[in-house]
């Protein structure tokens, strides 16, 4: 399979912005390489939605010659996280909810990796994702406040290509852990070279054009994402559902990052 065939496979696999399908199991380790990727395309949709919401005339909005949520950036940080859980199919605020919930509950491996194959969600899974959606949207509000409607759009890209890089990272330093399964084989794809990648396309641009929201946001990851790892080694495995952790998480800390360094 190509490149960019793996790419769509990719975006299929993690979004609703590309038909789904059935591949051999070498195909779906190389798919790590595209995660960044598919979160900027993913970001860019979102990003452009929401942000074309406020311009677009509407209504009585038509004669005023404002958007229709001109001015509303609560309303627009909403839209996108509304439509970020669903183009994502909710499948890493998922993750995020069985990881909480089996961390919290755990008391040896083989209990937490029976409570975290539990397709019900417990009151710390629900906890994780009252504050996973609460803290974006709360800081996508400020990220859509803080200038004109396409660098809002860009800036919201760039937290979820973060969001999926520190995945990457992430899979790389507990590839010794991984457990059978298809999250297994797509984690076992985290090489130092998809690694690499992932960090240059987080990082590059923005420590040209804002290297201090870069900065915040390594920090903010390097913290958030250190007890996730530590869990690794307790239970001694790693599956698709930390993968999905993960990415919340450095989603929310770029957007954290982003809104600190926009702090005078």
């Amino acid at each position: 399979m190509s490149a960019p065939a793996r790419l769509l496979f990719t975006l299929g696999f993690l979004s609703r912005l590309a038909p789904a399908r059935v591949v051999p199991d070498a195909d779906l380790r190389r798919s790590m390489f595209h995660l960044p990727l598919c979160g900027l395309v993913i970001g860019l949709v979102v990003g452009l939605v929401v942000g074309l919401a406020a311009v677009a005339p509407a209504g009585l909005a038509a004669f005023t010659k404002q958007g229709l949520l001109a001015d509303r950036p609560q309303v627009q940080a909403w839209l996108a996280v509304a439509l970020l859980a669903w183009v994502t199919r909710g499948l890493h605020l998922d993750g995020l909810a069985d990881v909480a919930d089996a961390a919290a509950a755990h008391v040896q491996p083989e209990r937490f990796w029976t409570i975290i194959k539990d397709s019900r969600c417990g009151t710390f899974g629900v906890a994780a994702l009252v504050l996973a959606l609460g803290g974006q949207g709360v800081l996508f509000a400020e990220m859509l406040r803080s200038g004109p409607w396409w660098a809002s759009a860009l800036a919201l890209a760039w937290t979820l290509v973060f969001g999926r890089s520190c995945a990457v990272v992430f899979g790389l330093s507990a590839r010794a852990h991984v457990r059978p399964g298809l999250g297994g084989l797509f984690l076992s794809g985290a090489t130092w070279p998809a690694a690499v990648w992932a960090v240059a396309l987080a990082l590059g641009p923005l420590l040209w054009f804002k290297p201090l929201a870069a900065l915040y946001a390594v920090a903010l990851a390097l913290v958030a994402l250190a007890p996730l790892r530590r869990l690794v080694s307790a239970v001694d495995g790693v599956n698709g559902d930390f993968l999905g952790a993960a990415i919340t998480l450095g989603e929310l800390c770029a957007a954290l990052g982003f809104v600190l360094a926009q702090t005078p």
